[in-house]
């Protein structure tokens, strides 16, 4: 009876797969954004870490690069 009950009930599983899996276009479509928007996830992240553990030793953190020094 419980077998019976998930059947009717479909899930999260089944509705993806209603969803996204059933046709191979609409696959291959999810696919190719999801992998677009995973990089550009990973890319932000390791971009911000960068620079917080970067603090102070970029070129645009150091005020005196680039200008002349006065001759007094």
């Amino acid at each position: 009876m419980d077998s019976a009950a998930r059947r009717t009930g479909g899930g999260l599983w089944e509705g993806l797969y209603r969803i996204i899996m059933r046709r191979n276009s609409v696959y291959v479509t999810f696919v190719v954004l999801g992998a677009f928007a995973g990089e550009r996830a990973v890319d932000y992240g390791t971009h911000k870490l960068w620079e917080i553990n970067n603090v102070g030793k970029r070129y645009e953190d150091i005020p005196v690069l680039g200008q002349r020094q006065s001759e007094e």
